[in-house]
């Protein structure tokens, strides 16, 4: 019985400790630097790793609050001003309260943890279909690490990939049976996906849309009933899940908050060709200069498309039975008829990716709801990289087969050759500075909203409020400042007045939104604005209180404000 069980888990194992190892070695220096180093180099990197932290520890101590995140105080819901990430902050939630809070450290983790699950969703996805052990590792390091990735390590939600091999997987078992339980853990895991990454949620729900109208025709089960239950109780079952969090945004959306987006926009997300061969591997570094100017990175690496082309000619063009490799069974699906599906999803998802001139992009903006709330093509670039990765798997489960008992070995130098071709190391990181002093003492400080100076008012350096985002995770106190992918309409008109704090009017403008403290970064002031401001905080010394006035970071407290 022993042996029965080690036999069992052997499998499982060997995949997670792998999949580990490799997203520790592939994504150096982050297992190395986990609570001291970020994307700290980008706006968008500072705000991930605040929203990161803020779902990890709300969710925990007041998870009733969950959508009113300490920006645009006193606004409510401002968490849903932009993605919600649900999914990577519980994943982040063990790891942020056992380092004492390090929002780096939850932050990193959730991205390692990423290439975990994106590499064993692959793995799986591919063994159900071709029944290939070997051709699954080779596929899971494919798509877990396409160039793709490396390219997002600053918007943590585009990290999370896993949801869509699995949900692809939970699919075909529910066309395989349909049963109320496969049903339920489709609609899940689709909405999983959703909760982790609106994008990829979307592309989830066309991926499976595709494959219930292709087996409905392929398979004759248009017809069945049963089927049409299975995937209605699938539809139902995410909806149910996701709704409760979609109400914030629905909220917002009735008050105008997000305008649709047009397809004048959605050109400049576009795809081109030299996108798909723009990749920061090193080993595709000499395509660069030759393709010029790319408008994303959307390579899928040389290995993927050889094989996958082999896979379009071994599954489509012959007849490749999927079996088992300890049973010699059939599997679950020919290899032609597998092929076929993901030949079409990938051919469909490529020409999307091309924006509205290409055509079929303009189609599903103007006839599918929701959809004209992605305005980046290009994203669908990571369906096409899946695609690949599942027709590669189809090809090199022949391969595998056909040679005996060197298919184990071929597998294992397919899968290092993978890893090799697809390294991107170092992955960008940059050191975490030391926290200032101010912030420290304001989170031993009684409750009370903050504001941060200076107020950067032109809407081009919005972003810079993130900085003050970013070290609000130091003490959780609601801060007037904020940015997001929304902006609401009153911040943007008080931005210019209030930047001139100390001043009568800016005093007015804190005083409606109840600030109770101010912190003055002086290293943000030029010499003049610098000596305009120290001129005016003398003014208004009657109105502060210092609390710290050293270096380069000042903290006070309003005492009362003018008449």
């Amino acid at each position: 019985m022993n042996g029965t069980l080690f036999g069992r888990w052997r499998e499982p194992v060997l995949v997670w400790t792998t999949a580990s190892l490799l997203a520790v070695l592939l994504t150096y220096p982050y297992a190395w630097l986990l609570g001291s180093a970020g994307r700290l180099d980008s706006g968008d990197g500072q705000f991930s790793i605040w929203n990161i932290a803020w779902v990890a520890r709300t969710i925990i101590v007041d998870p009733r609050n969950l959508f009113n995140a300490n920006i645009f105080y006193p606004h409510r819901n401002t968490l849903a001003f932009s993605e919600l990430n649900l999914g990577a902050g519980i994943m982040a939630v063990p790891v942020y309260w056992l380092s004492g809070g390090n929002p780096y450290a939850a932050h990193n983790s959730v991205l390692l943890l990423s290439f975990v699950l994106s590499a064993v969703g692959a793995y799986y996805l591919t063994r159900h279909v071709t029944g290939s052990r070997g051709a699954a590792a080779v596929a899971g390091v494919m798509f877990a690490y396409c160039p793709y990735i490396f390219a997002r390590t600053a918007h943590i939600q585009l990290m999370l990939t896993a949801g869509l091999p699995f949900s692809l997987l939970a699919f075909h078992r529910l066309v395989e049976r349909q049963t109320a339980g496969r049903a339920v853990v489709l609609g899940t895991t689709l909405a999983a996906q959703g909760l982790s990454c609106g994008y990829y949620g979307y592309f989830a729900g066309l991926m499976v849309g595709v494959g219930v109208l292709y087996y409905a025709i392929v398979r004759r089960l248009g017809g069945q009933f049963r089927y049409w239950v299975a995937v209605a109780g699938a539809a139902l079952t995410s909806v149910a899940i996701v709704l409760p969090f979609l109400l914030p945004y629905l909220a917002l959306q009735e008050d105008g908050a997000f305008a649709e987006r047009t397809l004048a926009e959605a050109r400049l997300y576009s795809a081109d060709w030299r996108s798909y061969l723009a990749s920061p591997a090193i080993s595709h570094r000499w395509l660069l200069p030759l393709i010029g100017a790319w408008k994303d990175v959307l390579f899928p690496g040389f290995l993927a498309t050889v094989l996958a082309a082999f896979g379009v000619w071994t599954g489509v063009l012959g007849r490749v039975e999927a079996k088992d490799q300890q049973t010699g069974t059939a599997g679950p699906a020919s290899g032609r008829e597998t092929a076929l599906l993901y030949l079409l999803i990938g051919g469909l998802a490529l020409w999307a990716s091309f924006g509205p001139d290409a055509g079929l992009y303009t189609l599903l903006f103007e006839g599918l709801p929701g959809f004209s709330l992605l305005r980046a093509p290009s994203r669908l670039g990571i369906v096409v990289s899946l695609a690949l990765t599942v027709l590669a798997a189809i090809g090199l489960r022949s391969l595998v087969s056909a040679r005996g008992r060197y298919g184990p070995a071929l597998a294992a130098t397919l899968t290092l050759a993978a890893a090799l071709e697809l390294a991107a190391v170092p992955v960008r990181a940059e050191p975490v500075p030391p926290v200032p002093v101010v912030y420290r003492l304001l989170a031993r400080l009684p409750d009370g909203p903050v504001a941060e100076f200076p107020f950067f008012w032109e809407r081009q350096i919005f972003y810079r409020h993130v900085y003050y985002m970013l070290y609000s995770t130091v003490h959780w106190k609601p801060l007037v400042n904020g940015y997001s992918d929304y902006i609401p309409s009153d911040f943007r008109e008080m931005v210019l007045p209030v930047s001139s704090f100390p001043a009568r009017d800016a005093f007015k403008l804190l005083e409606e939104r109840g600030a109770r403290y101010v912190i003055f970064h002086l290293h943000f002031y030029d010499a003049r604005s610098r000596e305009k401001l120290l001129e005016a905080i003398e003014e208004y010394q009657t109105y502060l209180r210092p609390l710290w006035r050293e270096g380069e970071d000042w903290l006070f407290e309003i005492v009362k404000y003018p008449a």
